[in-house]
C-alpha cells in the first residue's frame, strides 16, 4: 500500500472511531486507528466514566484490541482529537512503546493536517522490556 495512501486512510478510520466516543463528562473525543505489523488496522475511542479512573483513552483501546486479536508490534498509529493536534497522554506513550518502539505517531486534525512522529520525538529515553533484561 502506498505511504500517503495509508496514512490518510489510518486518519479517516481514526475520524470515524472519534465519532464512536463516549465523552459525557470532558466533551473532548477522541479516535485512534493503527496499523500491526500483519498488516490489520484496529481503531478506538475514548470511553469516560463517572468516576473516571476506569476512563480509557482511544489510543490504548486501539492497542488492546490488536493485542486481544494477536498482534504484538504496530507499525504506525493515527490519533484525531477535538479540532487540536490531540498528542497522546503519557500512559498512552508508554502502552505504544511496549507494543511499538519504532512506529511512526501520527497526530492529525484531519486527512489534510497531521504531523508524523517517531516515540523517540515524544518519550525520549523510554523505559521498555528490554530495560528489565539489563540490555
Amino acid at each position: 500500500m502506498n505511504r500517503e495512501i495509508e496514512t490518510k486512510e489510518l486518519i479517516e478510520r481514526a475520524m470515524a472511531a472519534q465519532k464512536r466516543a463516549y465523552v459525557p463528562y470532558s466533551h473532548y473525543p477522541v479516535g485512534a486507528a493503527l496499523i500491526a505489523d500483519d498488516g490489520e488496522i484496529y481503531e478506538g475511542c475514548n470511553i469516560e466514566n463517572a468516576a473516571f479512573s476506569p476512563t480509557i483513552c482511544a489510543e490504548r483501546v486501539a492497542i488492546f484490541k490488536a493485542v486481544s486479536e494477536g498482534a504484538k508490534c504496530i507499525k504506525k498509529i493515527a490519533i484525531v482529537a477535538g479540532e487540536d493536534m490531540g498528542y497522546p497522554c503519557g500512559v498512552c506513550r508508554q502502552v505504544i512503546r511496549e507494543f511499538g518502539k519504532d512506529a511512526e505517531i501520527i497526530v492529525a486534525r484531519n486527512t489534510e493536517e497531521y504531523a508524523v512522529y517517531r516515540l523517540d520525538d515524544l518519550l525520549p529515553h523510554s523505559f521498555g522490556p528490554e530495560s528489565l533484561k539489563g540490555e
